[in-house]
């Protein structure tokens, strides 16, 4: 066989390689097309859930305040309050399999790209590709503040401000993915980095003079004192999350994040005082900001940083301190019902014991009656 009759064959062998490749592709795009349709299906069943859902639980909100009703009739109804709400939770993790349109910030950022992940392995693995990017970055900016400590060089102050800039803008995108599918960071938490983002944005563009000069190295040691507090945070949160996933009590795609929430009540005797420290530097910045803008020729961006830090240590203060009544009111509320319940036992044993002593005083008289 010539080297040419080699080449034949072996282009023969690829040919039929291809007619197979054609035929999985071919297998591959009507499990596609097949795969678009019941997404769309599901997309409609659990609208058609949720509309139904909701006739049913008006008419059982009015059935509710009827006062003619038997125990049986409430005891009923309670059981279909029940079973709707396990329902809404079974058609949420239902959704979570579904791809999910994007919030108007991604639409913005990224056009209409689908940035839902089917598989709940790669969630979870985006996810913790989110949290291994906040701590790396972390302990980047801790070594940047550190240097510019030391050095006091433009350069390197303007390369870490684009580096605050660059870093709260991808986790505003990132977290918006991950929103998109299915974890549950809200509220201000997500504001909390916009908000950041537009600081840094201002930071960046305050132009080297006398205030920034004044206000150097106090910014410098806040970011040092921030990442060592992120750092605690990051370490304690994920072993908490860690043991509620393991238990059961935490969805697979909740986050690490920069202040406080009821499942960390846990270790908060260790954690808050650092955490109430770094919003009281906040407030510290917002007041030493202040004070420079009333100088003269003070550039725009000392007032506008001022307020910025403000907001930040008034969001950050309020939504970590509303965590802590709420969660005594649930202990309070758990105790009532501790000792309600300790009450009520006490009770039956006391009722169980007349009871008790009702009928040995019954047999001891019949006993006397027999004799």
């Amino acid at each position: 066989m010539t080297e040419i009759d080699s080449l034949i064959s072996e282009w023969d062998e690829l040919a039929n390689e291809y007619k197979n490749l054609e035929n999985v592709n071919k297998t591959y795009m009507e499990l596609l097309d097949g795969l678009e349709e019941l997404q769309s299906k599901c997309t409609k069943d659990i609208t058609h859930q949720r509309y139904r859902m909701q006739q049913i639980a008006k008419a059982l909100k009015v059935q509710k305040q009827q006062s003619k009703q038997t125990s049986d009739d409430r005891e009923r109804l309670n059981e279909l309050e029940k079973n709707m709400l396990k329902r809404k939770a079974q058609l949420y993790e239902i959704e979570q399999s579904l791809p999910q349109k994007n919030s108007l910030y991604l639409k913005i950022i990224l056009g209409n790209v689908n940035v839902s992940i089917l598989n709940r392995a790669e969630k979870v693995r985006y996810k913790d590709d989110y949290e291994k990017f906040k701590l790396i970055l972390n302990i980047i900016g801790l070594f940047m503040a550190v240097l510019n400590l030391l050095i006091n060089f433009r350069a390197l102050e303007l390369a870490f401000m684009f580096l605050l800039v660059w870093y709260y803008c991808t986790l505003t995108i990132r977290e918006s993915i991950l929103k998109v599918n299915g974890s549950r960071i809200k509220g201000w938490w997500r504001l909390h980095h916009f908000i950041s983002t537009v600081c840094a944005g201002v930071l960046l563009i305050w132009p080297q003079g006398d205030s920034w000069q004044s206000f150097r190295n106090q910014f410098m040691y806040f970011n040092v004192y921030i990442s060592f507090i992120q750092y605690l945070q990051f370490a304690y949160q994920k072993g908490v999350l860690y043991r509620l996933k393991a238990l059961g009590e935490r969805h697979d795609m909740d986050i690490t994040i920069e202040g406080f929430h009821s499942w960390m009540w846990k270790g908060l005797t260790f954690l808050l005082p650092f955490l109430l420290g770094g919003y009281v530097y906040q407030a510290y910045n917002s007041y030493t900001l202040y004070k420079l803008s009333k100088h003269p020729d003070t550039p725009w961006q000392v007032s506008m940083l001022s307020i910025l830090f403000f907001l930040l240590f008034i969001g950050n203060t309020f939504t970590t301190l509303s965590v802590i009544p709420d969660k005594l009111r649930g202990q309070i509320k758990e105790k009532y019902r501790l000792k309600s319940m300790s009450w009520a036992m006490n009770i039956r044993q006391q009722i169980k014991g007349e009871k008790a002593e009702k009928i040995r005083l019954s047999e001891s008289h019949d006993d006397d009656k027999t004799k």
